[in-house]
């Protein structure tokens, strides 16, 4: 389902079919290619519940199998309601920014594991172990004179989307070089005659630098906040590709608690790509996927269990 004469702007080929996750940690990563469009895709780690997001209450079965689930919110169409956590969005879907593709699913069905789901995501494999890289990587491995220059993670899990033979660099918080001014100085002396270590070691102390800030900036405003404003930073210069993960989907207890929180990062992460994205925005496809959807009957903890068909949200 699109907005109201949306015009998909163009990306860096169509990239945007495939699925991504792997859960609790909250990788981001980028990198650079020829043009001037860019993608960010944000995994939803947990299995988001799609049918409490765009909420269906014009088909009467919806309140006959959700009884407990809430249904308010303001009618995005004839027929869907869209979840008052994202109310912050409207804007994007009445300006032709903003859609939604319902009932998407990789073909895992078995025991539906989150950590298999979203390995089949991030591979685009019809199978479990079925690919070693990812989509994302393999995409970039096609584009002519595509280089990667920077791809960074935040949290300790590799992020298997871009995991392949495109080289791409990590960056986890959880490595930080806390070095002093003193130890900065030794470093760059011990590096001195060495250009390629040299330019490494100061890479890695600038990328430190900027981590820090943003997930500064994050611990006040929100992680998402700082997520993603560090991975607009990155794509107002030479990076045309990011992607990181919000994780807290998993609703199998008091979903009208716990679906709002994740909703708010969502809207948070979209706002703040916007917002510091200033005229890039324009040139900019944002593509947000869950490893598979929850069921359409509620479970007797006020939450939902593993479905299968879910919801991507695009702007």
């Amino acid at each position: 389902m699109t907005g109201p004469g949306l015009t998909r702007r163009s990306l860096l080929g169509a990239l945007g079919c495939s699925a991504a996750a792997a859960p609790f940690m909250t990788p981001v990563t980028w990198a650079a290619l020829p043009g001037e469009t860019r993608l960010v895709v944000i995994l939803l780690r947990g299995a988001m519940d799609g049918l409490d997001v765009l909420r269906p209450v014009g088909d009467p079965a919806y309140a006959r199998h959700r009884p407990s689930l809430p249904e308010g919110g303001e009618a995005l169409t004839n027929f869907h309601v869209l979840h008052p956590a994202l109310d912050g969005l409207r804007p994007l879907w009445q300006a032709g920014e903003l859609g939604f593709a319902q009932a998407v699913s990789t073909p895992y069905r078995d025991k539906r594991s989150h950590f298999d789901g979203q390995d089949m995501l991030e591979t685009g494999s019809v199978r479990v172990g079925g690919a070693a890289d990812g989509w994302l990587n393999r995409a970039l491995q096609q584009v002519p004179d595509a280089r990667a220059e920077t791809a960074f993670a935040v949290g300790r899990q590799e992020m298997l989307l871009l995991s392949g033979a495109a080289e791409v660099s990590t960056w986890s918080p959880d490595s930080n070089l806390d070095l002093t001014a003193q130890g900065e100085s030794l470093l760059e002396a011990i590096y001195a005659e060495d250009p390629l270590f040299r330019a490494a070691a100061a890479r890695a102390i600038a990328l430190s630098r900027e981590a820090d800030g943003a997930m500064m900036a994050g611990g006040r405003a929100g992680r998402a906040q700082g997520l993603a404003e560090f991975a607009a930073s990155k794509l107002v210069g030479e990076a045309r590709i990011a992607a990181f993960s919000i994780s807290g989907w998993d609703t199998h207890v008091r979903q009208s608690t716990a679906l709002p929180r994740a909703l708010g990062d969502l809207e948070t992460a979209i706002l703040t790509l916007k917002d510091k994205l200033g005229p890039h925005w324009a040139r900019t496809g944002v593509l947000c996927l869950t490893e598979f959807g929850r069921t359409v009957r509620e479970n007797g903890a006020g939450g939902t269990d593993h479905g299968t068909g879910g919801l991507a949200v695009y702007a």
